[in-house]
């Protein structure tokens, strides 16, 4: 099931949690800025129109400079759990929430769609699709590149993903909406119940 881009707007039931998946330099982030202006410099989610929404670099921000001696594998991971954290304290208290996240492995989207279930909201992805060397590009032009091996980790479950919705098995998603680049640029807002 996906839900279909009319008068350049995405309808989600109110109850639905709506993950913006993508390679990483895609332009999840870009897209969330553009449609809810948010400020790159935000430490915490925003509400815009009764809409939580949930950039993973709020939470990166949220961290910066505060674990100078930890490793960067165990600062990924609290910045990962925080965001994670925040995801689903908005599901249970009843808000519609559009969420960033980069990963798209199936064990992270099963734990997406186990908070949305415990809210008794639904799990939605909304995929933005482009070609590596184009996310690549993307990486360069905001100067935060991803590791070869980390990339091509993201790559290969990013084409099983997609693979399996353009198959009709967006499980464990309700649903699923692929937009390339020139849909998300024509895309005007997402709008929920």
């Amino acid at each position: 099931m996906s839900v279909p881009l009319k008068n350049q707007t995405l309808r989600y039931p109110a109850r639905s949690l709506v993950i913006l998946t993508g390679l990483p330099g895609a332009g999840k982030t870009t897209l969330l800025s553009r449609l809810y202006g948010l400020d790159a410099a935000a430490s915490d989610p925003v509400v815009v129109g009764g809409t939580v929404v949930i950039d993973s670099h709020q939470s990166r921000n949220r961290w910066a400079g505060r674990l100078p001696s930890a490793p960067a594998r165990v600062r990924r991971a609290v910045v990962f759990a925080t965001h994670v954290w925040r995801i689903g304290r908005s599901v249970a208290r009843g808000y519609p929430v559009i969420a960033h996240n980069r990963g798209c492995s199936p064990l992270v989207l099963y734990g997406f769609a186990l908070l949305a279930r415990r809210a008794g909201a639904r799990l939605h992805l909304l995929m933005l699709d482009v070609a590596p060397e184009t996310a690549l590009a993307g990486q360069h032009a905001r100067g935060r590149v991803v590791d070869e091996v980390t990339f091509d980790r993201h790559r290969r479950r990013w084409e099983a993903l997609v693979g399996r919705v353009r198959a009709g098995r967006p499980v464990p998603a309700s649903g699923a909406t692929v937009i390339d680049r020139s849909v998300a640029s024509r895309l005007r807002s997402i709008d929920f119940g």
